[in-house]
């Protein structure tokens, strides 16, 4: 689907978002005349909202009702076919800019930093946890400005894992799309795990499969309201979280000069037992401790097409990145450094990541003598819990949605009712939720080791892709002669970013292989390898499969004078559009300093 190949594109939003009308005109042998659907919304009809509440109900789970003319799509290539149905597909569009807010300022915020950081700090000790801390933290601003670039300009079902087949291939969109959901689903069950773990921390007299079974229900029903539902949770659990985490910093910041029973405690436990542990191999040894406290900050672009208003409501919170990596990992790297010494033995049990007294937040004020915050700090992590398993749910659904309209997986996933929901990708992930039921399993633990092997370092890979999908969307804009001008928000990082993005994963990826060949303490294991690398190969062989099944060894990649740079966007006169954004830009310019300065950053 050439930019010649659409004559006009419009998409048109009512004001309470419960009609959607697209109008593309198409020729050069893809159709003809004038083409529009209309999506009625997340209740369906008005006559259906008149009815009975049960009705109601029962009929919202009824396929969305879409109303357009006949277009023969059968001379479109299996590529373009996929461009124009992720840019139609009926997600619901009900997220608010608050949500969108919190969603990016707390959807991060999980057991990765409350629990896995102790096992990032036992590795490396504090000076290498605050060193990966910043590493992947300006990789993945990097790589969250530009993913807002680009989910600014094309708010589309499954956002970047449409971007890896649209500017890349669709061999890697449907390798990286794979693992991310893997990673989702996988994490889903385990999070179901952690939280009935954690409330063993208050009572471990009842069954821990009746806490999975209660939690597995809660986010059941919270789905069960589609966006809208996932959008309000994260909104009350992230400031919660927040709170928690600012908190928790002005606390350790008053232990710290001795407020705690341990006197005045200061840089001690940097000189002994010191700044570093395992050296170079133990730095390297926390990035994977970091991927998976930084992970879930692509969500925020992940919901961009069920966004009121991506135009106003993405660029800000992808501004909100730079504050939440400086503000909740690098300053509470710094406190708990401070706090906990490396060779604190409970920090070892973190390793699973569920144990919550192997928090360092939790050992550092029971250290303290605070008796009243290990409590609270034990109910933040299980509300962490509950939100990254929400999280999961979420993730999981929609980039199987946006799998299932490219084709790449059964069509059945793509399933979406009257309001608003992947159906058939929500029962599917509640299926495998189930498996959180093994942790009556004494060998649960090694189960959930080898499901995580699968998509071990694909965190990595995703915003790596992230970033080259980026870079390959401005060369096509190069390609055709078109610049920036018409591109509604621009990465503060730029091309260049990305650039940097890609070097310092790739470089974090080859550490990680390192570490996996020769483990910290231990010789060379087998075992240890595949565990931390078996995505690896596993990438190699879906791509090499997915190539022969599409028969697309002709072309490696997509070049920049084939791509679509038109379909879904919402805003589609270009030459008015760069008048808007030459404004914009005119209007900056001649604001005071401090604003532009605060402006760039928020």
């Amino acid at each position: 689907m050439n930019k010649g190949d659409i004559e006009s594109s419009e998409l048109k939003y009512s004001p309470t978002m419960e009609a959607v009308e697209p109008h593309e005109t198409w020729k050069d042998g893809y159709g003809s005349g004038l083409r529009s659907f209309e999506f009625n919304g997340d209740e369906g009809s008005s006559d259906e909202e008149k009815g009975p509440l049960l009705r109601r109900f029962v009929d919202s789970f009824k396929p969305v009702q879409l109303e357009d003319d006949d277009v023969d799509l059968s001379q479109l290539t299996p590529l373009e076919r996929s461009i124009y149905a992720t840019a139609r597909h009926p997600l619901s569009r009900k997220l608010k800019s608050r949500h969108l807010q919190m969603i990016a300022i707390g959807g991060s915020i999980g057991t990765g930093l409350f629990v896995g950081s102790g096992y990032a700090l036992a590795s490396g000790g504090p000076a290498a946890i605050i060193i990966g801390y910043i590493l992947v933290g300006f990789a993945m601003f990097c790589m969250v400005c530009a993913l807002g670039e680009m989910s600014v300009q094309f708010p589309v079902s499954g956002s970047f894992n449409a971007f890896y087949s649209r500017f890349i291939d669709p061999s890697v969109g449907f390798v990286f799309g794979i693992l991310y959901a893997c990673s989702w689903v996988i994490s889903f069950p385990s999070e179901l795990i952690a939280c009935a773990i954690t409330v063993e921390y208050w009572n471990d007299s009842i069954s821990p499969a009746v806490w999975v079974a209660i939690f597995l229900a809660t986010v059941m029903v919270i789905n069960l309201f589609g966006v809208k539902g996932y959008g309000e949770v994260e909104f009350f659990l992230s400031i919660i979280k927040v709170l928690a985490v600012i908190g928790f910093i002005i606390c350790g910041i008053c232990l710290i000069c001795g407020a705690g029973n341990k006197g005045y405690i200061g840089g001690r436990y940097w000189h002994h037992p010191g700044a570093f542990n395992h050296g170079f191999k133990g730095v390297c040894s926390v990035f994977v401790s970091a991927a998976f406290s930084f992970g879930g900050c692509e969500l925020v672009a992940l919901a961009a097409a069920e966004t009121a208003n991506p135009k106003k409501s993405l660029p800000k919170a992808t501004k909100q990145v730079f504050w939440r990596i400086t503000i909740f990992y690098f300053l509470t790297a710094v406190v708990i450094g401070c706090l906990v010494p490396y060779t604190n033995k409970q920090l070892l049990n973190g390793s699973s990541s569920e144990d919550v007294t192997a928090s360092p937040f939790v050992i550092a004020i029971v250290n303290g003598g605070i008796k009243v915050l290990p409590d609270i700090m034990n109910a933040v992590v299980l509300i962490s819990v509950l939100s990254v398993g929400n999280s999961s749910v979420f993730g999981c659904s929609r980039t199987m949605a946006s799998l299932a309209v490219q084709g790449l997986i059964p069509r059945i996933f793509g399933y979406i009712d009257r309001s608003g929901r992947p159906l058939f990708s929500l029962i599917f992930i509640y299926l495998i939720g189930m498996l959180g039921f093994l942790v009556v399993n004494e060998n649960q633990g090694k189960v959930f080791t080898w499901f995580f092997s699968i998509c071990s370092l694909s965190s990595f890979f995703t915003w790596a892709g992230i970033c080259v999908a980026h870079i390959r969307f401005r060369w096509g804009l190069y390609a055709q002669g078109r610049s920036t001008e018409e591109v509604i928000f621009t990465s503060p990082m730029g091309v260049y970013g990305s650039y940097a993005g890609v070097t310092i994963l790739v470089l974090i990826v080859m550490g990680e292989v390192w570490v996996s060949i020769f483990p910290i303490g231990s010789p060379a294991d087998v075992v240890v390898f595949w565990q931390n690398c078996l995505s690896l190969p596993l990438m190699i062989v879906m791509w090499i499969a997915h190539k022969t099944y599409s028969r697309s060894w002709n072309r490696l990649y997509i070049r920049g004078e084939d791509m679509d740079l038109d379909t879904g966007r919402r805003e589609v006169d270009i030459e008015l559009l760069k008048q808007e954004i030459a404004d914009e830009k005119q209007a900056m310019r001649e604001s005071p300093l401090y604003y532009r300065i605060y402006r760039f950053w928020c």
